[in-house]
């Protein structure tokens, strides 16, 4: 009698969990470019308020005219976006054909194909890619931009070079096609790295434990911060996006005292961080210093 009632709850709890998975993926197979604008802006607004109520930094400056030059930069990645979306489309439709990839390769439930998914994605389109970021010299060169803001809050994770977004935007193609993924399992992770984009560079200050709890699994606040510093060797720690195993695994993980913390970088002019023409010339300078001469 009572396997008959724990069998059928388990039946009907598979069945409800097959359908909200169902449902869930349906509605990122169906998102649409105003949703996902949406989410940008409702993001960026949401920690730009929190930051403005619980500051780790109080900083003496124009934060509108700080934004302006970060915000430029976003409009250019999302330009640059439009063109990788149209190659993205062509790669999935050639996914669907071929059945290529890993997760083509085995039958696993819905659930744990999604966080495969993620994990590859973060991986592959985050962690290596900002690695080698720091370590290859050309790289290293559009990277600066990134890092050239003295003042760290919620839109400096839309501070990139347009080159520089294209260098992560091609590690996230490879990470598609490596792992064979549907649009519905991409779609969540771009939603989910947003979040932590905004999240992980806002100017928030959490307490010490609960940023340090998150820090265990996933990128927090105070931990990205560290990354953000000046000068080695803490500006070549702490790669990761959303997870911070990347970190814990490959012996690049840092937490200190975010006290301790000075923005930007030392070879670029700090007077010069919301120039957005001088950052945009900056990584073709020839006098500027490559990877190989940060430490």
């Amino acid at each position: 009698m009572i396997f008959n009632i724990l069998l059928k709850f388990l039946v009907c709890l598979s069945i409800n969990l097959t359908k909200t998975m169902d449902a869930i993926i349906t509605f990122f197979e169906n998102l649409t470019s105003l949703q996902k604008f949406i989410w940008v802006v409702g993001c960026l607004s949401f920690f730009w308020i929190l930051e403005g109520i619980y500051p780790l930094k109080k900083h003496q400056y124009n934060k509108w005219k700080h934004a302006k030059t970060n915000l430029i930069l976003l409009l250019s990645t999302m330009i640059i976006n439009v063109v990788f979306g149209i190659i993205t489309v062509g790669i999935f439709t050639w996914i669907d054909a071929t059945n290529f990839g890993l997760l083509n390769m085995i039958d696993l439930p819905v659930w744990i194909e999604i966080i495969l998914a993620i994990l590859i994605l973060d991986f592959m389109s985050q962690y290596i890619v900002h690695y080698m970021l720091h370590k290859i010299p050309v790289m290293w060169r559009f990277h600066t931009v990134h890092h050239s803001d003295t003042h760290v809050d919620v839109t400096s994770g839309t501070r990139h070079h347009p080159i520089d977004f294209i260098f992560r935007e091609t590690f996230a193609l490879l990470g598609i096609i490596i792992a064979g993924l549907p649009v519905s399992y991409y779609l969540m992770y771009r939603i989910l790295t947003v979040l932590f984009t905004y999240f992980s560079h806002a100017d928030i200050q959490l307490p010490i434990k609960i940023d340090k709890t998150i820090s265990l699994i996933f990128v927090s606040p105070n931990m990205h911060k560290f990354h953000h510093h000046y000068k080695m060797p803490w500006t070549d720690t702490n790669f990761g996006n959303i997870f911070s195993i990347w970190d814990r695994l490959f012996g690049t993980f840092i937490y200190k005292d975010t006290k301790d913390i000075v923005y930007g970088v030392d070879i670029l002019n700090a007077n010069k961080a919301d120039d957005i023409l001088y950052q945009l010339k900056t990584p073709f300078r020839k006098d500027l210093k490559s990877a190989e001469y940060k430490a």
